[in-house]
């Protein structure tokens, strides 16, 4: 770094990396992400990328984007960034909405040609003042052309070196936050160590970046950002399907079960089942199924077999395993389905998040057919909630729905590595020996109504489940009407006595709020960090967020009914509000709902709980 540069500490920055499908910024921004983990920041990232396969080059419907907020104290990606890399001419114009008024933006010159300019739809050929972007700081870089120069003697072919623009920009980065190259090269060893070509290329880009953010004073200013106080422990950055997927390899250390995952291919859903296909020296077994029903119904095979078995799915998937969940529901067999939400109906938008699955998961089978249904609210909490959901459904034989949606599945936030001596066993209700004279398969541990487990080949315990009734004493086929009321109860006290095992709920914030806000699931960053910047203001807010669905916790009723005004804010339109409503009297609360395929904005939840307060 130039000795004339200022170095500016910030406690906290916002950084948007923008470009076309193939312009790697998704991997550029899960890099820096990664750095500043090891810098000792927190982080929270958010991919946002388009569903199409692949648009045509340089035009608004191929952007991609990746939004990192680095710092202290962080719970969502920010609503606004302070730094923009712009790709193209596409990219700065899709993202002019996603930036503060005085960011720095960083662009690759070459790009903002006619043929550039024309594909993104500008009238002139000044994209800054034509976007109105007169506040914000300009890097300018001839980024393909000084690349082009760089690898002209790698041998690659001139589309395997534009692909190391990326690089240049995250040198350039690294120069820009005082970051040192060498943590960087170190990633990218790891990541290109079987690709010594493509390693080597992006190495020399990477420094090229850097040496000339040094050399030119790309900036008037450098900055770097306080890292935070933790915990000793080792920490690192984790995406939440990563994340989920190994709080079931966790889950089945501490119950003894083998893991087996029989899932299908789904967006955003799909990374669960590529990571769990990694782990066979865990002893994992996966299967890639043929569809969504025949993933569902191998991991229902699996458990009656013994295993932990769990299926990954989003909303239209759930909605087609719903008959085999009900098998489940009805042969009182244990199942992990853990539903990645996504924008909806139907294929609706694949790649963006929402909370519209709830209803689906609560009541989207016929018949009485109750299940564990249970939300993570953050990528790094995704560990702890599957190992939850499949505690709850080894210990209580039931399927167990994990909700997590598309936003907290591909974006990343600080984890620290737990130490499993700090996690509880599991305790799958075997039968026992001295069961043999008397054990039928419907014969239930009086302490919370959950049914034995006999594992098929057991000698002595041989029997049949099944998707019709059964008779509650001799586990045969019954059509008898008071025994199908007895057995529809017995499955109904089965989920609802799990509420004296979870976790009481809890009010953050202000304890006597005028205003108690209510969320689950993944909007917890948002809304708390509105609810604090609103106490920070002097105004009293209080944040009831829900991870356990069904059953609620057992303070549920106690906690609400003590507040007078209380709003529900859900990326749906209004499915947790009307379940509530349906399940603690004397409670009419307001709504929040967006359902733009986005999450919430901390300040556009400021503004309106602001209205509310004013009220």
């Amino acid at each position: 770094m130039a000795d004339t540069a200022k170095v500016t500490s910030l406690e906290k920055v916002v950084i948007r990396f923008s470009g076309d499908s193939g312009d790697g910024m998704q991997l550029t921004g899960s890099l820096f992400s990664n750095l500043s983990a090891i810098s000792g920041n927190e982080i929270s990232t958010f991919p946002d990328y388009p569903a199409e396969i692949r648009a045509p080059q340089g035009t608004l419907a191929g952007v991609s984007g990746y939004q990192v907020h680095v710092g202290k104290k962080i719970y969502t990606p920010g609503d606004l960034a302070d730094i923009l890399i712009a790709m193209n001419p596409a990219a700065l114009k899709v993202n002019k909405k996603h930036i503060k008024p005085n960011a720095i933006i960083i662009l690759d010159e070459d790009a903002f040609d006619e043929s550039g300019m024309t594909k993104a739809g500008y009238n002139t050929n000044d994209p800054i003042a034509e976007l109105g972007l007169g506040a914000a700081q300009i890097i300018g870089a001839r980024i393909t052309t000084m690349v082009k120069a760089s690898l002209a003697d790698s041998e690659m072919d001139n589309k395997s070196i534009l692909r190391c623009k990326n690089m240049f920009s995250l040198g350039l980065l690294c120069w820009l936050f005082n970051i040192p190259v060498d943590n960087a090269m170190h990633l990218l060893e790891n990541k290109f160590k079987k690709k010594p070509t493509i390693l080597k290329a992006n190495l020399k880009v990477l420094v090229d970046g850097f040496n000339y953010g040094s050399n030119t004073h790309a900036s008037v200013s450098t900055y770097r950002i306080d890292s935070t106080e933790k915990q000793k422990g080792t920490y690192t950055d984790v995406k939440g399907n990563q994340a989920t997927a190994w709080g079931l390899i966790a889950a089945s250390e501490k119950s003894g079960l083998p893991l087996f995952l029989g899932s299908y291919p789904i967006t955003p859903a799909t990374e669960i089942l590529q990571e769990l296909s990694a782990r066979k020296d865990l002893g994992v077994k996966t299967v890639q199924a043929e569809d969504e029903i025949a993933g569902v119904c191998s991991a229902i095979g699996a458990s009656f077999a013994g295993n932990l078995a769990a299926t990954s799915t989003s909303g239209p998937g759930l909605a087609l395993k719903s008959e085999a969940i009900n098998l489940a529901v009805m042969a009182e067999l244990p199942l992990v389905v853990i539903d990645v939400q996504r924008g909806g109906p139907s294929t609706g938008l694949p790649t963006k998040t929402e909370q519209t699955d709830l209803w689906q998961a609560l009541y989207g089978r016929n018949g009485e057919s109750p299940c564990v249904v249970i939300a993570a609210s953050t990528p790094a909490d995704c560990f702890d909630f599957a190992f939850i959901a499949s505690k709850l459904a080894v210990e209580h034989m039931t399927p167990a729905i994990l909700l997590t949606d598309a936003f907290i599945a591909n974006g990343s936030s600080t984890w620290k590595i737990p130490n499993m001596d700090d996690y509880p066993a599991i305790h799958p209700p075997f039968v026992s020996d001295d069961m043999k004279s008397y054990w039928k398969p419907y014969f239930r541990n009086a302490e919370n109504s959950s049914r034995y487990w006999a594992i098929p080949g057991t000698e002595g315990f041989a029997h049949r489940v099944g998707g019709l009734e059964k008779d509650n004493k001799t586990g045969s086929i019954s059509t008898e009407p008071k025994n199908h009321q007895l057995m529809t109860n017995l499955r109904q006290a089965k989920i609802d006595n799990i509420a004296h095992v979870i976790p009481a709920l809890k009010i953050q914030g202000n304890p006597d709020a005028d205003l108690l806000v209510v969320g689950w699931g993944g909007t917890f960053g948002h809304l708390y960090s509105a609810v604090e910047a609103l106490n920070a203001e002097g105004e009293k807010v209080a944040l009831a967020h829900f991870n356990y669905i069904n059953p609620l916790p057992k303070n549920t009723a106690e906690v609400l009914t003590k507040y007078k005004k209380i709003i529900v804010c859900e990326l749906n339109n209004g499915q947790f509000a009307g379940y509530l409503r349906s399940k603690v009297d004397g409670i009419n609360p307001l709504k929040y709902n967006k359902v733009e395929g986005q999450p919430f904005l901390v300040q556009e939840l400021v503004d309106h709980f602001k209205t509310l307060l004013d009220d």
